[in-house]
């Protein structure tokens, strides 16, 4: 079995909406930063979820992004992680979702769409179809969040574009047509808002 992270799991992605970013691997590589704020995200293969290890953080500013990348570099060595670089990426507002694909040993690959984030856990609103989906598999997918409030906001909030959504989830649940030897892929967060979609975090596990 194969991990891809970062990068390397985003050329499986062409022609999904993937945040723009880059990987850098020492101090100089900050000057490449042109507007502020941007996420810093430690890229490691021990470090999957990189919120539970302390691995991600929105900078403001260049001073902030130099004393980012020292701590990663302390961290990576202090829990003795490979570090594979460090990943600046832009900056996106949004919703937070969570899209999956699993090899079942007896339905094939399966979909998974629900909330995601920080609500993957607190909430465990998910569901599941058999790929590949059609437009009214997806449609059927958002209805079945029991959160709705994701989809159409809380007080004051506008409403997610859904017809964006549909589309990526029916382009994911293709993935495993063109490639066959993806045993799990963890798109999370998925951020969506009322005009776009971006893929924030992508995890593959190839076979």
């Amino acid at each position: 079995m194969r991990v891809l992270l970062g990068k390397d799991a985003e050329k499986f992605l062409k022609g999904l909406p993937l945040a723009k970013s880059f990987l850098i691997k020492n101090l100089r590589e900050l000057i490449k930063i042109k507007k502020y704020p941007v996420v810093m995200k430690l890229i490691s293969p021990r470090a999957i979820h990189k919120t539970e290890v302390g691995g991600v953080k929105i900078v403001d500013n260049l001073q902030e992004a130099q004393e980012t990348f020292n701590q990663f570099v302390k961290l990576a060595k202090t829990k003795r992680m490979k570090l594979i670089g460090i990943l600046i990426q832009e900056y996106v507002k949004g919703r937070e979702f969570i899209i999956g694909i699993k090899k079942d040993p007896t339905f094939g690959h399966v979909i998974m769409f629900g909330a995601g984030g920080i609500f993957v856990e607190a909430l465990k609103d998910v569901t599941f179809r058999v790929c590949p989906i059609s437009k009214e598999d997806a449609e059927s997918m958002l209805y079945d969040l029991k959160n709705q409030w994701l989809l159409s906001g809380t007080r004051g909030e506008k409403p997610v574009n859904t017809k964006l959504l549909k589309q990526i989830l029916v382009k994911v649940s293709r993935l495993p047509q063109k490639y066959k030897n993806i045993e799990e892929l963890d798109i999370n967060p998925l951020m969506v808002s009322e005009k776009s979609v971006k893929i924030v975090d992508v995890r593959i596990l190839m076979k």
